[in-house]
């Protein structure tokens, strides 16, 4: 493995960079107090630069690019703002990995290139009232009759599902227990039987989460995914995709309350001298860099393994935990470094510590997240 990354992959990071600076900054802070989502022209726009399904197959309409190129442009865009890196996220570690891996062909090639050309939006509906974490507990069911599959069930906060074109819901196919009899089954907006009510959140506003409602809801037997009984493995691919994303938002995120602790340190002056001439906020700032170099370090050789083809789910795991922790760590100093001013609605320190929560809960709790680990490594 080369750590060093490669000039085409320097280049990328540099333009992304570039063009969030300069493009997203207002985007963001509109959408932000709106809880809109990025706008359409702005997903187009991802999608002539090459940010949209980085990973995905060439045969579909994707780039067929390194994870480590997604988790580059993921982690730039993140540093504005969840609501311009959600899109990029979607594409390159959300549902659409799992439509791209288990998806019949017919389905694969009507809708995945219309993800990566930015004008479908594809959310993914796993948890249930009951059924969190505990994925093996879905009670969401579906019943295939000849051409036609019957849905009846209640999903609850589905990231991003009041601007969705179409939901990958997973759910009971047969009365299998556990893992057996999961399935997974696209269903399009505007089918009849299928309603939504919004959710409020803490964070992430840009993210309108609702809970699904599905009421002898008929979708074409065709957008059934996988063989039958074969949806547990598609939840578990698109949880390692996920873990990996969320590891990249959250560096990203991470990365930002260092260079805005650093700088206001450098800008506040206390007792007639600047606040990074104290030695305890100084040693801070050491602390926050060295927790998220160690994390980003992990981040980069996760994301070269999973592009060779390895599924390290513990490792992923621990990185997600890793991260997320560090997220969590950075963001309280970075309030702490700013004082008064950093509990203040504006500052980017203070939304990022409000969405700090999601990374430790969404894509699996960091209790799931340590148990499963430990289940990998045979212990």
């Amino acid at each position: 493995m080369d750590f060093q990354l490669s000039s085409e992959q320097r280049q990328l990071r540099e333009s992304v960079r570039r063009f969030a600076q300069a493009e997203l900054p207002g985007i963001a802070r509109e959408i932000e107090e709106t809880h809109a989502p990025l706008p359409r022209a702005m997903m187009r726009r991802y999608a002539e630069l090459g940010y949209l399904g980085i990973n995905l197959p060439a045969a579909y309409g994707g780039h067929g690019m390194a994870h480590l190129d997604a988790v580059i442009v993921l982690e730039e865009l993140a540093k504005i703002s969840p609501a311009v890196a959600f899109p990029t996220f979607e594409s390159c570690f959300g549902p659409i990995l799992a439509i791209a891996h288990f998806a019949p062909e017919a389905l694969k090639r009507r809708l995945i290139p219309r993800v990566v050309a930015g004008e479908a939006i594809v959310a993914v509906s796993m948890s249930e009232p009951d059924a969190g974490s505990a994925l093996t507990d879905l009670r969401t069911r579906a019943t295939l009759e000849g051409d036609t599959v019957r849905l009846s069930g209640q999903k609850r906060w589905c990231s991003g599902a009041g601007h969705a074109d179409g939901y990958l819901v997973y759910c009971r196919l047969s009365d299998a227990p556990g893992a057996n009899g999961i399935g997974a089954v696209y269903v399009e907006k505007g089918t009849p039987g299928f309603n939504q009510t919004p959710l409020k959140k803490m964070g992430w506003w840009c993210s309108d989460t609702a809970t699904l409602y599905f009421d002898d809801c008929r979708v074409p037997a065709d957008n059934l995914l996988g063989p039958e009984n074969g949806g547990f493995m598609g939840i578990m691919r698109n949880f390692n995709g996920e873990r990996l994303g969320l590891a990249a938002q959250a560096c990203g995120f991470a990365r930002v309350c260092i260079e805005e602790a650093t700088a206001y340190a450098r800008e506040r002056t206390t007792f007639g001298r600047p606040l990074i001439d104290n030695q305890v906020v100084r040693h801070r700032l050491v602390d926050m860099n060295m927790k998220v170099n160690a994390a980003r370090a992990y981040l980069d050789e996760l994301a070269w393994r999973v592009h060779q083809g390895e599924t390290p789910v513990a490792d992923l795991c621990m990185l997600k935990n890793l991260a997320a922790g560090t997220l969590e760590y950075c963001a309280s100093e970075a309030i702490q470094v700013f004082g008064g001013a950093g509990y203040m609605r504006g500052t980017p320190v203070e939304r990022i510590y409000r969405e700090t929560k999601v990374l430790t809960i969404g894509g699996g709790s960091s209790e799931i997240m340590k148990d499963l680990a430990a289940r990998q490594m045979g212990m």
